[in-house]
C-alpha cells in the first residue's frame, strides 16, 4: 500500500510539470530554452539545500552518470520545446507511449521477467491513453512533426534515465548530481536562441517545476524504481496523462465526457493489473 501510494504522488508530481510547462509556454511567459535552465538551476538549488540539511554535499562532487546525465537533458530540453507545437494531449501520448517501449525494451534487454499479467495491463492502459489522448488532437489540424521529433527523444531521455535510476544507492544525492551536471547541455540551447526572455510569472512556473515537481518528485521516483521495476515503473507513468486531465476538469471547468470516463477506467485498471505482484 505504502508504495502504492509513494507512485501515485509521484505520478501527481509528473503531472504537474506538464500543467506548469503548458501555463508557462501558452502563456507567453517564458521561451522553452529559458524554461528549461530555470527548472534545472531551481531542481538544482532545492536539491542541494536539502543535501546541507541532510549535512551531506559529497554527492555533489562525485563523478557523474554520463548516461543519466545525458537522458535527463535530453528529456528537459526536448519537453520544453515540443509543447510549443504539440496538442498537449498527443505530446502527453508520445511522451509516456515511447518512455513504456523504452523502459519495457530495457528490461527484456536485462532479462527482467515480464509476468503475462503485465503485459495485458500494459496494453489495457495503453489503449486507454489512445483512446483518451487521440481523439482530442482533432484529425482535421493534423499532429506538429517537429514536436513529434522534439518528444520522442524526449522520451526516450527520461525511459533511460529512469532505467538507469533503478540502481540508485543515494536517490537524492544522485539527482542533485544529475541535475548538476545536466545544467551546461542545458545552456546549449539558450546560447543559440538568445539571452533569456521571461516575465515573472514564466519564472515562477518554472521554479516551481524545477525546485517542487522535478527536483522532489525526481528523487522520490529514484528511491521508488528499485521495488518497481522497469515494467510497473512504464506502465505507472501511463496514468500522468490522465492525471493532467483531471486537472484540467478540476481547475479549468474542461467538460467530464463519457469518453474520458472510459478512457480513465482503462488505463487505471490496466495500471492495477500490472502493478499486482506475480504469484510464486
Amino acid at each position: 500500500m505504502r508504495l502504492a501510494l509513494l507512485t501515485a504522488l509521484t505520478m501527481v508530481a509528473f503531472a504537474a510539470n506538464s500543467i506548469l510547462n503548458r501555463l508557462a509556454l501558452a502563456g507567453g511567459h517564458i521561451d522553452p530554452a529559458s524554461f528549461a535552465v530555470v527548472r534545472l538551476v531551481a531542481g538544482a538549488v532545492m536539491l542541494a539545500v536539502l543535501l546541507g540539511l541532510r549535512g551531506r554535499l559529497a554527492p555533489l562532487s562525485a563523478r557523474p552518470n554520463l548516461a543519466m546525465v545525458a537522458g535527463l537533458a535530453v528529456y528537459m530540453i526536448g519537453f520544453s520545446f515540443a509543447y510549443v507545437t504539440l496538442d498537449a494531449g498527443v505530446g502527453a501520448l508520445i511522451l509516456f507511449g515511447v518512455v513504456q517501449v523504452t523502459m519495457f525494451a530495457g528490461a527484456l534487454l536485462a532479462r527482467e521477467p515480464v509476468p503475462p499479467a503485465r503485459w495485458l495491463g500494459a496494453c489495457v492502459a495503453f489503449a486507454g491513453l489512445v483512446l483518451l489522448l487521440w481523439p482530442a488532437s482533432g484529425a482535421a489540424q493534423g499532429i506538429s512533426l517537429a514536436g513529434a521529433a522534439l518528444m520522442v527523444p524526449a522520451a526516450v531521455g527520461w525511459g533511460v534515465y529512469s532505467l538507469m535510476g533503478r540502481g540508485a544507492a543515494d536517490p537524492l544525492g544522485d539527482t542533485a548530481r544529475n541535475f548538476l551536471w545536466a545544467l551546461p547541455v542545458a545552456l546549449l540551447p539558450l546560447a543559440v536562441a538568445g539571452p533569456l526572455s521571461a516575465n515573472g510569472a514564466g519564472i515562477a512556473l518554472a521554479v516551481v517545476a524545477g525546485a517542487v515537481t522535478s527536483a522532489l518528485g525526481y528523487a522520490l521516483w529514484y528511491a521508488l524504481l528499485p521495488a518497481l521495476g522497469a515494467t510497473r515503473a512504464a506502465v505507472a507513468q501511463l496514468t500522468v496523462p490522465v492525471i493532467a486531465a483531471f486537472g484540467g476538469v478540476l481547475l479549468l471547468a474542461e467538460p467530464m465526457t463519457l469518453r474520458f470516463a472510459l478512457a480513465a477506467a482503462l488505463v487505471l485498471g490496466g495500471v492495477l493489473l500490472s502493478l499486482r505482484r506475480a504469484r510464486a
